[in-house]
């Protein structure tokens, strides 16, 4: 026998691939009176965007170790961090949001734990250390790459209410389904722990992960051709994603033109100035027939021979 719950979960992750607001929308095919069903507790799914506001740094959580963690142990002021909340035992929904945030993060060329952190906080407050432990092995192993780190945390109840307050991340649990219901939804923080940038969806563009990295960083530690990289391109919301900006697109253009330009008039001015150089300098050399100093031979009137 199919249950809905999981169903019902796996399209709000598919319908939130465009924005929060388009959710509802799709799920309910977008006209009222339509007769389209609607989903029971829609409402209670779902993401709030809170866009620079400031995430609870000190909530006590555990790591797959069994320490005792905060987010402040992962926010150190130099890297950004992308944030997702799961449950490590989901039978759904989750693994389909872990495997695109796994996907994203292996093709991007930052490394999680050199360049940025990743935080996976699970929604669930009876999910063990054990479980964490297990799902992190799990997803660094398919990772697959050398010198990464993934944090899987574990927490109360009251730990997990506050930081997903926070974040505007809305979910409940349906004690007949016996499993929560949840948005696909991938959070980015700046160094000091600020939401930078909300992506959605099951599977993120790697594109889009970079740039909401760079975006999330606030240009610390990135180089030259990043920053001009996130110049060009901004988040489009109605999109869900990363669109150019033609206009800067053409700043930088003319920017480069006018350089050529002023380059290549430099180097014309330079070889003509150096030509008239060399003119000047063969004016001042004497020739046979142009020197009037006295006492030239070449003017000397011959002597007269006696007969």
């Amino acid at each position: 026998m199919f249950r809905l719950l999981p169903i019902v979960a796996l399209l709000v992750g598919v319908a939130l691939q465009a924005t929060p607001a388009e959710a509802q929308r799709r799920l309910t095919g977008g006209v009222e009176g339509s007769g389209a069903r609607p989903v029971p507790h829609l409402d209670r799914i779902g993401v709030d965007e809170r866009l620079d506001q400031q995430m609870p740094l000190d909530v006590p959580f555990r790591d797959h170790e069994g320490r005792e963690v905060s987010l402040r142990d992962y926010v150190d002021g130099e890297r950004p961090v992308l944030l997702t909340f799961a449950y490590h035992t989901c039978p759904s929904l989750c693994s389909l949001v872990l495997d695109a945030a796994k996907n994203a993060v292996k093709e991007t060329e930052w490394t999680p734990g050199d360049e940025y952190q990743v935080v996976t906080i699970s929604i669930d407050p009876d999910e063990t250390v054990q479980a964490a432990a297990d799902k992190r092995r799990e997803v660094l192993g398919e990772l697959g790459r050398d010198g990464a780190d993934w944090h899987f945390l574990v927490g109360s109840q009251e730990a997990i209410q506050r930081v997903t307050a926070a974040a505007g991340y809305r979910y409940f649990y349906d004690e007949a389904q016996e499993q929560y219901a949840h948005p696909a939804a991938f959070m980015f923080l700046t160094p000091d722990g600020k939401l930078a940038r909300y992506l959605y969806g099951l599977r993120m563009d790697r594109s889009d992960v970079r740039l909401a990295l760079l975006e999330a960083s606030e240009g610390r530690s990135i180089s030259t051709g990043e920053r001009i990289l996130l110049y060009c391109y901004a988040y489009d919301p109605e999109a869900n994603s990363y669109t150019l900006m033609a206009w800067n697109v053409m700043k930088i253009g003319g920017g480069l033109t006018a350089l050529a330009m002023g380059f290549f008039l430099f180097v014309l001015w330079r070889r003509e100035r150096r030509r008239g150089g060399l003119l000047e300098n063969d004016s001042d050399v004497p020739t046979e027939r142009g020197d009037t100093s006295s006492g030239s031979a070449s003017l000397r009137e011959p002597k007269q021979v006696e007969a």
